[in-house]
C-alpha cells in the first residue's frame, strides 16, 4: 500500500575549500535538536559514487517533518535563520529539495 506521508528537506552539499565539516555538521545536530517539529534527521558523506556521477557533491542532509506546516515552522525558527548563513556561506555548490513524500516500503 503506498502512502502519502511525511514532509522531507533534502540537502546536497559540496563544501568550499578549508571548510570545517565537522563543525558544521555537530552545528547542524545541535539545530535539529533545538527544534521539536523535526521529526527526524540524517547526514552522510559519499563514499562510494563515481566522481563523474557526484559532480563535486559530498554530503547529504534529510530531514523529515510531520507535515509541510512543521517544515515551514523550522525555516522561520529563529536559530534556523541564524544556522542557515553560517551554513550557506561554507556551501560551493547546493541542490534542495523539499517535497511530501510517498512511502512505499516501511522499514523493517
Amino acid at each position: 500500500m503506498v502512502v502519502m506521508e511525511e514532509f522531507k528537506h533534502f540537502v546536497i552539499v559540496k563544501f568550499k575549500e578549508g571548510v570545517e565539516v565537522e563543525d558544521l555538521t555537530k552545528g547542524m545536530e545541535k539545530l535539529v535538536s533545538e527544534i521539536d517539529v523535526v521529526k527526524s534527521f540524517e547526514w552522510g558523506q559519499d563514499i562510494e559514487s563515481l566522481d563523474v556521477l557526484r559532480q563535486g557533491f559530498t554530503h547529504a542532509f534529510l530531514m523529515t517533518f510531520n507535515k509541510k506546516e512543521d517544515f515551514a515552522e523550522f525555516q522561520s525558527h529563529p536559530n534556523h535563520v541564524e544556522f542557515s548563513e553560517k551554513f550557506s556561506a561554507a556551501i560551493e555548490k547546493i541542490v534542495l529539495l523539499d517535497f511530501p513524500s510517498t512511502l512505499v516500503k516501511k522499514p523493517a
